[in-house]
């Protein structure tokens, strides 16, 4: 009887913690899809793909964001569906916009900005371009370091001719890890990391994702949420 007494009160404290743990991390979770850093960074905004479907781009003004940045391209053909819809939309608000680039690893850079060039029309007061460098699962090369800088620096010089501006490098502290593009590449440096600011990159960030958990009214589902350096 004694035996059967401690392990229903083993049984019931383990009960209990994993209740407790439970409503911890619901709770957490709540908090993270809220969050945003604090009014440190006047300025911020989201960043979007067609994964976020149809957007009402006057409801995420009224959430706060400043800016947008929507996906326009990938590798050498990718064309997101949603772009042209939403670059239309957010010249109706008064959300500053600027369009992306997925990089990809396994394409031509010349073929790369050829696409970002046809796709993304010349906008008077748009956001400079930027070019997302990660490493994705649909494509496994991996150049040497020597050979993806120069593949880049042609990439940039081309949309740079057309846009008139510097590209930012949104980048990945894996990718950057392993390529040193900020330290090779003067150019904005656009980095990612959850609720602390981020130190991998060779120099100072100009933009910071801050929380890719983030859920405001107008987009279903998850945002990424990010803060211009004041």
């Amino acid at each position: 009887m004694v035996r059967l007494n401690t392990w229903g009160k083993r049984i019931i404290a383990a009960a209990a913690i994993l209740v407790i743990v439970a409503v911890t991390a619901g709770v957490l979770w709540l908090w993270a899809q809220q969050w945003q850093p604090s009014g440190k960074y006047p300025i911020q905004g989201i960043d979007v793909s067609d994964d976020a479907g149809e957007i009402d781009w006057w409801s995420v003004q009224s959430a706060g964001a400043d800016f947008a940045y929507v996906r326009a391209t990938t590798g050498a053909a990718g064309r997101d569906m949603r772009f042209a819809a939403n670059w239309e939309e957010l010249a109706k608000t008064r959300l500053r916009r600027g369009a992306m680039h997925r990089y990809s690893l396994c394409n031509s850079a010349v073929d790369q900005a050829n696409n970002f060039n046809t796709t993304v029309p010349r906008t008077r007061a748009a956001l400079p371009a930027a070019v997302e460098l990660d490493f994705t699962d649909d494509c496994t090369a991996r150049p040497e370091a020597k050979t993806l800088v120069e593949d880049l620096r042609r990439f940039l010089t081309m949309v740079e001719a057309l846009t008139g501006t510097p590209v930012l490098l949104k980048i990945s502290r894996a990718f950057d890890r392993t390529y040193g593009v900020t330290s090779e590449l003067r150019r904005p440096v656009w980095a990612v990391g959850n609720f602390f600011p981020p130190t991998y990159t060779a120099r100072p960030w100009q933009i910071w994702q801050a929380n890719d958990m983030r859920h405001i009214d107008g987009v279903d589902g998850s945002v990424h949420w990010d803060v211009v350096r004041p």
